[in-house]
């Protein structure tokens, strides 16, 4: 029994080619790996084999800001490490997202002083937020999931 037998009469398959990039997008998400405090060990177990990003398309994270097109951070950002992570967001290719995981991350979390960025948001644009203190992998993935469908909705005009 071949594939043409199961098919039917459908002929062939159509989709618009918006729909077939963001598909692709969605499905080969490189993360940067920019883990500043706790919420770090947590992106690493939904990396490992309990939570396994694997199944997203993200085989693993990347340490290049040039071969990856997610930044999560996952962390407080200091006033001294902003400009850092500044310079490995501009140097991402397009098109680029960030997810912000944690409350440090976030809103400055329970580090309200003058040495503390207070949401990672004054430094790059974020397209998702993952609250908790840490937060669970489950979150993460949950923000992850989030993402992708945001990403689907997208134009392709946007990058042109």
């Amino acid at each position: 029994m071949g594939l043409e037998q199961k098919l039917g009469d459908m002929g062939f398959v159509t989709v618009r080619l918006e729909e077939a990039v963001n598909w692709a997008r969605t499905n080969a998400m490189w993360p940067m790996l920019f883990g500043l405090a706790c919420c770090a060990i947590e992106m690493m177990a939904a990396q490992a084999s309990n939570y396994d990003l694997s199944r997203f398309g993200m085989e693993l994270m990347r340490a290049s800001p040039r071969q990856s097109d997610l930044m999560i951070v996952a962390g407080r950002v200091t006033r001294k490490m902003a400009p850092v992570l500044r310079r490995l967001y501009d140097q991402m290719p397009e098109p680029k997202w960030v997810i912000s995981m944690g409350d440090c991350a976030s809103t400055g979390g329970v580090f309200n002083n003058y040495a503390v960025v207070q949401g990672v948001d004054e430094v790059v644009p974020v397209d998702v937020y993952v609250a908790g203190c840490p937060p669970r992998p489950e979150a993460l993935i949950h923000g992850i999931i989030t993402l992708h469908e945001k990403v689907k909705g997208e134009k392709l005009v946007k990058w042109a």
